[in-house]
């Protein structure tokens, strides 16, 4: 039975992923914001929080609150950026969900967009390093994908793990994707693609890292006691909400195998919604490098230390796997849309809770789990979805 500050998602939107080059920032954002609204019955939000990280940068254009809400026909409303690198989806939401629950705004609306296809990869690469240490890390060269690499040699050699031992997760996400008519990448691949795959950063292969994409995503929430008598779908319940910080600086870590600010989300999180890991149907965590697979499935706490890489290679985090993972591809097939990442998490996670996810339809889903991170996850946000 619902409470009546309870937090629902009435409506959700958003783009395909990929090289969009016809289209300006706000005008995928119009198409996420447009498809929310339309869903949720045209209803007008009091609050919008947008999810971006680098259109400063990248699009020369800050202040994208009231440039996407003029954009978007909602002048006069309540318009702020969510900042917290590629966690910053998961951010905007955990803003939105309090504000909701709080019952400062009865309806909010959350918009993740992020364009990279305009730029050359490094700058882009460059612009990605802002999110780590600049005066320690980005000074030198660490990119987000040199300390991936880093990462996923450690892993390797600290638990004795072959070398393809991390396979599973492309090929998992590829096999969703295929499904998915929004994703970048609609193709499966197998383990041979894999192993044959070019060298990004020894040892990143082209298929451990995903690829960088344009995109947009949009949620609306509302308050329980503010929700209209009539809705299109079932109620999708956010549970629980919950973010945590680590050092933003990898080599700061007292052991960088371990995902503290996951582990603590996480926790964070299942005792907010009253449930533990083995009661969670799918996990959508933030698989922008295959080793970010392995170590965020051990921080919440799906396995122990050093096994992550074996719920891939025996079939666990399939489709009718034990904890099906990235069920509409994730970011390896989707695409990584950076600041817009969470949203689109949240996108599919409802899709999943209300059976519209066609071919990739985990059977009787009721409980979701959505984690997003920031950089190395030195920031990480969990979001416990239920249907109702």
């Amino acid at each position: 039975m619902q409470a009546a500050n309870d937090v629902l998602i009435l409506g959700i939107g958003q783009t395909n992923v990929g090289e969009l080059w016809e289209l300006s920032l706000r005008e995928l954002a119009l198409h996420a914001i447009s498809k929310a609204r339309e869903e949720a019955g045209g209803i007008r939000p009091e609050a919008i929080y947008v999810a971006n990280m680098l259109a400063p940068i990248l699009s020369n254009q800050a202040q994208l609150g009231t440039y996407l809400a003029d954009f978007a026909g909602l002048r006069g409303v309540e318009a702020a950026v969510v900042e917290a690198g590629n966690a910053s989806g998961g951010a905007a939401l955990r803003q939105g969900y309090l504000a909701v629950a709080s019952g400062a705004v009865e309806v909010a609306m959350v918009v993740g967009v992020e364009k990279f296809s305009e730029h050359p990869s490094a700058e882009v690469e460059a612009a990605l390093a802002t999110s780590s240490d600049s005066d320690y890390e980005a000074v030198h060269g660490a990119t987000p994908t040199a300390q991936a690499a880093m990462l996923m040699r450690r892993y390797l050699h600290t638990y004795g793990a072959p070398s393809d031992a991390l396979a599973g997760f492309p090929v998992v996400a590829h096999a969703n994707g295929a499904a998915n008519p929004n994703a970048m990448f609609q193709r499966a691949i197998s383990p041979e693609n894999y192993q044959r795959s070019g060298m990004v950063a020894d040892p990143i292969n082209m298929f451990d890292a995903a690829p960088l994409a344009d995109g947009a995503a949009a949620i609306i929430l509302v308050r329980a006691s503010a929700l209209p008598e009539s809705t299109l779908y079932p109620t999708v319940r956010i549970a629980s909400s919950a973010a945590a910080t680590d050092t933003l600086a990898l080599h700061d870590r007292v052991d960088p195998l371990v995902f503290q600010a996951a582990a603590q989300s996480s926790r964070k999180a299942f005792a907010q919604a009253g449930i533990t890991p083995e009661m969670v149907d799918f996990f959508e965590l933030h698989d922008q490098f295959s080793i970010y697979c392995a170590l965020s499935l051990e921080a919440a706490g799906f396995c122990k230390p050093g096994e992550g890489w074996k719920m891939a290679s025996e079939g666990e985090i399939t489709l009718s796997g034990r904890l099906p993972i990235c069920t509409a591809g994730g970011c390896k097939a989707r695409g990584e849309v950076g600041a817009a990442t969470g949203v689109y998490q949240a996108v599919e996670a409802v899709l999943q809770l209300q059976q519209r996810s066609g071919k990739n339809q985990i059977e009787k889903a009721r409980i979701g789990m959505i984690q997003s991170l920031s950089n190395v996850a030195g920031t990480a946000v969990t979001h416990i979805l239920t249907r109702e």
